[in-house]
This record gives C-alpha cells, sequence and structure tokens, in this order.
C-alpha cells in the first residue's frame, strides 16, 4: 500500500501548563532567571507534571518528587496543576487551529491534531503550513513541535519522539514500516508495567515488535496496543474526530494585515455570504444554520451563530442577520484587538431549496408575505437569540391553556400542531381570545342563579355592568391527566356597557362540585 491518502499535522506542546502560566503571570525579573515546574498530588506523593525549559536544563523532569526537585534547585518556583484550565487552553489552541483546517482536534493533554488534506497548497505547501503553525503558536508563547504524515498516530509519534518532521506523500508501505520501526516504545503510550516487562525483554523501538510474529505479542501487550502499533505504521486508517463539524459549504477571506473596523468585517461578511449562496444555489438547497468564525491575529478566536426559518440562499438577507448578531457582540464589547486575519462563514445545516416560481395572482403575495414574516422572525432572533423569540401553536387539547404551546418561531412546527384542530372561529373571528392570562384571575361577580351568566363583576378594583352575553360554553377536566380536585368550567363571552370584551368563566358546578362557585377573567377580546 502507498501513502495513505489523508494527510495530518500534529503538533505536541510538551510545556504546555508552565507556557499557561507564563502567559497569564508575567514573572518579575528576579523570578525571570529562575526555573519554573508544575506540580501534582499522585499517588499520594507531590511529583512534578511539568517543567519549563530552564528546569529541563536544570536536570529537572516531570515525575520527580517535589522535595527531589527543591534540594536540586532551591530557587525553583512551583505552580499546583489545574487539569481542567490546561484542557480548555488545549480547546481554544485547537479552535484557533481552525484557521489553517476546519478539521481540527484535540489530543490531550497535549496535542494536536490537523487533517490537512487539500488545504496546505493554499500555505505554499506542507513544510510552509508546519513552519507557519510552528511560528504562530511560538508568538503566542506555546513551545511546539510538528509533524507532518498519512496518519494521525504516525504524525503525532513523529511530533512527540522523533527528529524527523515531514514524511512526503507517496510514500511506500515498506517506507512507513521502517520510519515507525526507529520510533522508542513509549510512542505505543503503554502503561510502565508493560514498558519495563517490554524492556526486561530487549525491546526497545517499534522496529523489535513489527520484527516479531504478532500472535505472542497480542497475548501479551493486548489487542489495544496492537492496533496502536499498527496506526502508527499506518497499517489501517485512523479518522481524527474534529472538535466541530466541518460545514458541506464554506467561505472564506484570508488578510495580510487583521481588520479592526466593523464596517470592513461587515462588508467582508457580505462578500462571504455571496460566495456561499452561489455554492448553496448549485446543489439546490437552503441555509437553516449559519456560522461565522472570527481568527484574531493573535490566536483568540470569535463565533457568531444563527438560525433561519425558512431555506435561504439571499446574500443580502444572509449578511443582514449576521449585522444583527454582530451588533450584539458590539453592544457587549466587540474586542477586535490587532485585527481579524481570517473570516469564514459556513451554513451548519442546509435544507432543499427550490427556486421560486413567480406568481403573479394571490397566491404570490401570500408567499411573499410569508417570507417576510420569516425574515422578520429570524432578525428578531438574531438580535435577541432564537430561543426567545415564540410563536404559538395550537394542541390537541380541549382545555383552553393547553390549547396552544409556545415554541421558537424559527423552528419547524411540531408534529402535534400539524394534528390539531384549527382555534375556534365564529364567522372567522376567534371565539377565544387570542392571548390568554398566564393565570386566570379571580373576580367578584353578581348573577340572577347560582348557575346563570353574570351581571356585573368587579376587577382590578372597577365595576363592569354588562350589555350583552354568550354562553355558557361547558369546559370538563382532562379525567385522564387532571388531579382529583379540578372542578368542571363554564366559560361567557360577554360584554360591558363601555364595550370591553371578557371571557369568564364560572368554577365549579353548583351543588355538586362546589357550594359557592368561584368566577375568574381569563383572558380580553
Amino acid at each position: 500500500m502507498s501513502g495513505l491518502s489523508m494527510r495530518c499535522l500534529a503538533v505536541f506542546l510538551p510545556r504546555l501548563s508552565t507556557d499557561r502560566f507564563a502567559r497569564k503571570n508575567a514573572p518579575t525579573p528576579d523570578e525571570a532567571e529562575a526555573p519554573f515546574a508544575v506540580w501534582a498530588k499522585l499517588g499520594g506523593a507531590e511529583r512534578l507534571t511539568a517543567v519549563d525549559a530552564r528546569a529541563e536544563k536544570a536536570g529537572l523532569a516531570p515525575g520527580m518528587a517535589v522535595a527531589d526537585a527543591r534540594a536540586m534547585r532551591p530557587a525553583l518556583r512551583l505552580a499546583e496543576a489545574d487539569p481542567r484550565a490546561d484542557a480548555e487552553l488545549l480547546g481554544r489552541i485547537a479552535d484557533w487551529c481552525r484557521r489553517f483546517t476546519p478539521l481540527a482536534a484535540a489530543d490531550p493533554p497535549n496535542g494536536l491534531l490537523l487533517d490537512i488534506s487539500g488545504a496546505a497548497h493554499l500555505f505554499g505547501g506542507e513544510a510552509a503550513l508546519l513552519a507557519e503553525v510552528e511560528r504562530r503558536l511560538a508568538a503566542q508563547g506555546f513551545a511546539a513541535r510538528g509533524a507532518i504524515a498519512p496518519g494521525p498516530a504516525l504524525a503525532l509519534a513523529l511530533a512527540r519522539f522523533s527528529r524527523r518532521r515531514h514524511v512526503a506523500e507517496g510514500t511506500t508501505a515498506e517506507e512507513l514500516e521502517a520510519i515507525a520501526a526507529g520510533l522508542p516504545i513509549a510512542a505505543l503510550d503503554l502503561d510502565p508495567a508493560a514498558r519495563q516487562r517490554l524492556d526486561r525483554a530487549g525491546l526497545r523501538s517499534l522496529g523489535d515488535l513489527l520484527a516479531r510474529p504478532r500472535a505472542p505479542l497480542t497475548a501479551r501487550l493486548g489487542a489495544e496496543a496492537m492496533a496502536r502499533l499498527d496506526a502508527i505504521a499506518c497499517r489501517r486508517r485512523e479518522p481524527i474526530s474534529p472538535r466541530f463539524e466541518a460545514p458541506d459549504f464554506m467561505a472564506e477571506r484570508r488578510f495580510p494585515e487583521g481588520l479592526t473596523r466593523q464596517e470592513d468585517i461587515e462588508r467582508t461578511l457580505h462578500s462571504l455570504a455571496r460566495e456561499l449562496c452561489l455554492l448553496l444555489e448549485r446543489h439546490g438547497v437552503g441555509a437553516r444554520e449559519l456560522e461565522a468564525v472570527f481568527y484574531r491575529v493573535d490566536g483568540a478566536v470569535a463565533h457568531i451563530e444563527t438560525g433561519t426559518s425558512r431555506p435561504l440562499r439571499d446574500p443580502g438577507t444572509i449578511a443582514l442577520l449576521l449585522r444583527e448578531r454582530l451588533a450584539v457582540l458590539a453592544e457587549e464589547g466587540l474586542d477586535t484587538g490587532y485585527g481579524y486575519d481570517v473570516l469564514r462563514l459556513g451554513a451548519g445545516r442546509v435544507e432543499r431549496c427550490d427556486a421560486p416560481q413567480a406568481d403573479l395572482g394571490l397566491a404570490g403575495r401570500e408567499n411573499a408575505h410569508d417570507a417576510r414574516l420569516d425574515d422578520l422572525v429570524d432578525r428578531l432572533g438574531a438580535r435577541l437569540g432564537p430561543r426567545r423569540v415564540l410563536r404559538a401553536y395550537p394542541q390537541a387539547s380541549h382545555i383552553p391553556e393547553l390549547a396552544v404551546a409556545l415554541r421558537p418561531a424559527s423552528g419547524s412546527a411540531p408534529a402535534a400542531a400539524e394534528a390539531a384542530p384549527p382555534p375556534y372561529l365564529r364567522e372567522g373571528v376567534p371565539a377565544r381570545p387570542l392571548r390568554l392570562f398566564e393565570r386566570p384571575e379571580p373576580i367578584e361577580a353578581v348573577a340572577l342563579t347560582p348557575d346563570g351568566p353574570p351581571l356585573r363583576f368587579r376587577w382590578r378594583r372597577l365595576l363592569h355592568e354588562l350589555a350583552a352575553y354568550e354562553g355558557p360554553e361547558r369546559i370538563a377536566p382532562q379525567w385522564w391527566s387532571a388531579p382529583e380536585d379540578a372542578a368542571t368550567r363554564d366559560y361567557f363571552y360577554v360584554e360591558d356597557r363601555e364595550g370591553g370584551r371578557f371571557w369568564l368563566f364560572r368554577e365549579g358546578l353548583f351543588g355538586r362540585e362546589s357550594p359557592s362557585p368561584r368566577w375568574f377573567v381569563h383572558g380580553l377580546f
């Protein structure tokens, strides 16, 4: 088998923990010359987990007891390890690496994997890309060593344990195994006991394992270690699991100098929207979820996301939605720093979108109205958040407060809404208020008979004299789910002498469910 079609760039960050402290807390001039290390309690003992370049040069190494390290170097500066902070930092670096390829993944505790297949030519080739990644990370204060190979396992092993930095495309299977053979046993990441057993047996390199029969090795090391050996030798494919799935449709811009003005950023987003819509139109789809990513010169990454109520591929509308989201960021404090030098716009989710058919009749006007309403919902969602813009969908329930449900307006209608009956209408006019009170409000009512309509009622300290009424409409509780004390309601549609219209109900049947039924107002017309 010749070289795999995949091209992987691995980055090893040997001093991630100490680099994190150095970036966060600048040492004083007196401390700058002292070695620095990070420690943690392991197996009941305090041991070093990471050392900086000065500590390494002074003979300190991870795994050493803190007491021994202090004895060797009394000036040693120490800080307690914080694995969670290290993991968060590694994730942010992986996000930053997406500027080179959308397929970037973290390999804890201190590694990165980038699938650069088909992307290296954008940076002048693989060697130039590798040099740029290392240079930019060094500028941010990270010690980094990278390697490029046909598989992620081999690339990681080279970055950690070899001076070799690059395996050329077209390398044969025999050459790949020869490269893997020169790596130490530590590349398999075995537990210490297994490494000691192999060392006692005189097996110190992967070449020693590759040259021996497979069955005894599998029995001694286990199937997982042998699978790792096969991956390093590129005998099998090993995929990268990126932190974020790469969008199927994407457009990006790169700038030699960072953009700092919001007008320039908005203009670039509009240009990217035009490119993205051409791709969407070519495939007959429209965007339902959009994501814009801004890569800052100093390594910071900003994201803005928005959804759409319908499949969308209109550049102007997309740019308007992104501008709304960008305005929210600006209100919160859009920190452009030294500027954004890479802007990327992608469609994270798409749906089929047929070209609209021109229609000069009523249907065409209705479709245009629906599109404008969808655009308004999208703009409000982009500004306020999609979960804050709600739409009332009918539900299959005869209980008034359960007959509708509020759902995000930008999403698809729930299946229950499609099967629910239409709202109650009387000659095309709703027979119930379009919006009910969240809780029915109690009133004081006077009626001619205990089960008759009210003549007058007092609500919020005002007395209302009735001029007309309709009803009652009797609504019984849902016997299969209602509590035992739930009562029947008799609803009345009433109008007072000032023209106000109310939806009232009497709770409880007189003499059967309640000796003195109570009255409530549930909504206004």
